[in-house]
C-alpha cells in the first residue's frame, strides 16, 4: 500500500498530462428493471486492475475523457452512465430513479463485470456515490478517489441554488431570470416544474438555462458555452431534470449524514482531491470529511475549481491514481 500523507497544500509538482486517448476492448447495457438499461465499457487493460468511473451530477453522464485519468496499461478501466444518463435508456427518465437504485446498479455491474474488488474514483456527485457504495460493500472496495466533494446535504444544495450568486452574479441572473418574482421565491419548485412540463419547448428552455449556469460556475475561468444542437439540448435537460429531482426527492439527512457514517471506510485507502476555489462544491464540505476522517490523504489544489479537466486539479488527480497502483487488489 502506497505511503499516505495527511495533508497537503504545498509543493507543486510537474502538471501530469491525460493519458493517451483510447477505445473500448468491450461494452454493453445492463438491463436494471423493465425502464431503465445502463451502459457499460471496459477499456485498457482486460487482465488489469479494476477501477470504475463515477460521474458527477447526478444526470452528467460519463464521456472519453474520462478513460483517461488512467494508465491503460495497470487499470482494466469500468465507465458506466448512470440511470437516465448519456448512452443510458432512456435519457433523461426520473421514474425507478433513486440513490438506492444507482447503488445497486453499480453492484449488478461489478458481478456482471466478474469483478472481486475494483477502485472508485468519483467526483462532486460521484463522490457522494463512491462513499455511499463504499458504506455498504466496504470490502469490496480497494481504494476511494475522491474529488470535489459533495456530502448531499441542504445546505449543499442551497449554497448551489441561491450561494453560487455571491461569485457568479451574472451566471445567477440568467439561471433566475426565467423566473417570475413569485416563481423565484422558490427556485427548485419552480424549475422542476418547468423542466417536467408537458411542453417539451418549456423543459428545454429551463433546461439551458440551468445547464448553462452550472457550466459558468464550474471552471477557475467561468466558461460560457454555448448549448444549440438538440443533442446538446437533450443531454442538457437530462442533467437538469435529474439534478432537480434528486435535489427534492434525495437529500442525505442529517440523522443519516455521510459524517455520520465515516467509520466504515477508515481501513479503506483514500484520497480526497479538492479544488481550492471549487464554487459548485464548495471546500467546506471537503474539510468537514477530512477532519472526520484523517485517515484519507486530503489534497488541496490551490489553482483549481470544480471541473475535473481544470489543468491543475486534472494533474494531482492522475498523480494519485499512479501512486494508487501500488495497492494490490
Amino acid at each position: 500500500m502506497p505511503h499516505r500523507k495527511k495533508h497537503s497544500t504545498g509543493h507543486k509538482p510537474a502538471q501530469m498530462d491525460l493519458f493517451s486517448a483510447i477505445e473500448p476492448y468491450s461494452s454493453g447495457f445492463l438491463i436494471a428493471d423493465d425502464i431503465h438499461q445502463i451502459y457499460w465499457e471496459q477499456s485498457g487493460n482486460p487482465d488489469g486492475v479494476p477501477i470504475v468511473f463515477l460521474h458527477g451530477g447526478p444526470g452528467a453522464g460519463a464521456s472519453p475523457a474520462h478513460r483517461r485519468f488512467f494508465d491503460p496499461d495497470h487499470y482494466r478501466i469500468i465507465i458506466f452512465d448512470q440511470r437516465g444518463c448519456g448512452r443510458s435508456q432512456p435519457l433523461g427518465e426520473l421514474k425507478n430513479n433513486t440513490t438506492a437504485l444507482l447503488l445497486s446498479d453499480i453492484e449488478a455491474l461489478r458481478k456482471r463485470l466478474n469483478i472481486e474488488r475494483w477502485h472508485i474514483f468519483g467526483g462532486s456527485w460521484g463522490s457522494t456515490l463512491a462513499m455511499e457504495y463504499a458504506i455498504a460493500h466496504p470490502q469490496k472496495v480497494l481504494s476511494l478517489i475522491l474529488r470535489g466533494i459533495f456530502l448531499f446535504d441542504q445546505s449543499e444544495v442551497d449554497w448551489f441554488l441561491n450561494g453560487m450568486s455571491t461569485i457568479f452574479p451574472e451566471a445567477w441572473e440568467q439561471f433566475s431570470g426565467l423566473l417570475n418574482e413569485h416563481e423565484q421565491k422558490d427556485l427548485l419548485g419552480s424549475y422542476y416544474k418547468r423542466l417536467t412540463d408537458e411542453n417539451r419547448d418549456v423543459q428545454i428552455e429551463a433546461a439551458v438555462r440551468w445547464s448553462l449556469y452550472e457550466g459558468a460556475c464550474a471552471c477557475l475561468r467561468p466558461n460560457y458555452e454555448t448549448i444549440t444542437t438538440n443533442e446538446q439540448k437533450d443531454y442538457a435537460l437530462a442533467l437538469a431534470r435529474l439534478e432537480a429531482h434528486y435535489f427534492l426527492n434525495e437529500v442525505i439527512p442529517a440523522e443519516r449524514s455521510l459524517l455520520s457514517r465515516i467509520s466504515a471506510l477508515r481501513s479503506i485507502p483514500a484520497a480526497i482531491i479538492q479544488g481550492r476555489y471549487d464554487v459548485i462544491c464548495p471546500i467546506v464540505s471537503a474539510y468537514k470529511l477530512h477532519q472526520a476522517w484523517p485517515e484519507a490523504d486530503y489534497i488541496v489544489v490551490p489553482d483549481a475549481g470544480h471541473s475535473a479537466l481544470d489543468p491543475p486539479l486534472r494533474s494531482r488527480l492522475i498523480e494519485i491514481t499512479e501512486l494508487f497502483k501500488a495497492i494490490k487488489p
